[in-house]
């Protein structure tokens, strides 16, 4: 018998897992810089409401990215 030096299913849920988060904090990062860079130019165009939905837009994204990370580094410390 060959003994089993590696779990590949194991190791197909981390790579999953890692892929999975990776695209989610590169999402929510996403968000928090078109919210911004909007901001900007909402703000550049004079058009007030447009600027507060960006200003939201980029906290949320900014919210969700910082959440993800404690998420993740509460997740490897436990």
């Amino acid at each position: 018998m060959i003994a089993t030096i590696v779990d590949t299913t194991a190791l197909l849920e981390t790579v999953l897992a890692a892929l999975v988060a990776g695209l989610g904090v590169m999402f929510t990062f996403s968000l928090a810089i078109l919210g911004v860079s909007g901001t900007i130019e909402a703000n550049r165009n004079g058009q007030r409401l447009r600027a507060v939905f960006y200003v939201a837009l980029a906290l949320l994204g900014a919210l969700a990215t910082i959440g993800a990370i404690v998420l993740g580094l509460l997740i490897m410390v436990g």
